[in-house]
């Protein structure tokens, strides 16, 4: 949906204001910095994965969750309606759709991949030192896209 909208027009609308896109781009690295520093932080605490083993969840839950973690993500709304739609913009006539398409392709591939790796992989961040490295690149990726905000 987010991707569509920024197809649609909300990123162009976005990219002809340059106020709008600066104030954006600070909102988003300020809340990518913050998950950085708590990323960073994570990874010299000795923790593991300590994966939830009590059962499913609902239906009602798992959807619940899911919108909060996306809707409620600043870089979400970067990155799909102002970033993709403003690359968007940039295709004539039906290029722009087909742009649009493949971007849901990936994004749904990527988030399929992603939570299918997640499972698979579970074992093995169950050891605390895998944890750590993890954090450790989840810090690294958010400074740098953060400061790549910043340059907008």
């Amino acid at each position: 949906m987010l991707i569509t909208a920024g197809i649609l027009g909300v990123g162009g609308f976005f990219s002809s204001r340059p106020e709008l896109m600066k104030w954006a781009g600070w909102g988003g690295a300020a809340f990518l910095s913050f998950y950085g520093i708590r990323s960073l932080i994570s990874a010299f605490k000795k923790s593991s994965l300590e994966a939830d083993e009590s059962g499913p969840y609902s239906l009602r839950a798992a959807v619940v969750t899911t919108l909060a973690v996306t809707l409620l993500n600043p870089h979400v709304y970067l990155d799909t309606v102002v970033l993709l739609g403003s690359i968007s913009s940039s295709f004539p006539g039906r290029g722009r759709y087909l742009f649009g398409a493949g971007a849901v392709t990936a994004s749904f591939l990527w988030f399929f991949l992603l939570s299918y790796g997640a499972g698979k992989l579970s074992r093995f961040f169950k050891n605390p030192l895998a944890w750590r490295i993890l954090d450790m690149i989840i810090a690294a990726i958010m400074f740098f896209i953060a400061a790549s905000l910043l340059l907008l």
